[in-house]
């Protein structure tokens, strides 16, 4: 019984540890957290900045410690796919619907929307490809316009950072 019990934890321990980034499910369940993933993703920015910055300074250490390299290379590419889900398969699939050109106003608002979360996803792909810090500062940006345009102006407004993975 006991190896029962510690073989179900075991087995469940990823399930409970791993990173939740997946989005959402597609039923659909009409149960959105849509300030979440902000959060999320600003979690994932922030996490992909420190991780260029950590591959930066063991970049030049005398010494090379080519397994916490790679530890923070892989860190870096991983909370770049983070963000690639949640805008392509929470916001982009689920949550920016398709509106017909003839209502200008409201058609107009959707292209600025799917245009800021194509661009999001571009500067993660480049996040992964680089250490270039103007590529974080790019998704801040970003993210923030986006906000703003998916809130309203009223709402939009940025929280201060928090600290990401490993910080």
């Amino acid at each position: 019984m006991k190896k029962y019990v510690l073989a179900s934890i075991l087995l469940a321990m990823p399930l409970l540890i791993a990173p939740r980034s997946f989005s959402h499910c597609q039923i659909p369940c009409g149960i959105y957290g849509d300030e979440i993933r902000f959060y999320m993703i600003e979690e994932h920015i922030i996490t992909i900045e420190k991780s260029m910055k950590m591959i930066a300074e063991l970049s030049k250490e005398e010494e090379e410690n080519y397994n916490q390299l790679v530890r923070w290379v892989n860190n870096k590419e991983q909370h770049a796919n983070y963000i690639q889900e949640i805008v392509s398969q929470y916001f982009m699939t689920q949550r920016v619907k398709p509106v017909e050109q003839e209502n200008e106003e409201q058609y107009k608002m959707y292209v600025e929307k799917m245009t800021r979360l194509h661009k999001m996803l571009i500067y993660a792909m480049k996040a992964k490809q680089t250490t270039n810090l103007e590529n974080v500062k790019e998704l801040k940006s970003l993210l923030a316009s986006f906000r703003a345009v998916y809130f309203g102006a009223e709402r939009g407004e940025h929280r201060p950072p928090q600290k990401g993975h490993g910080q």
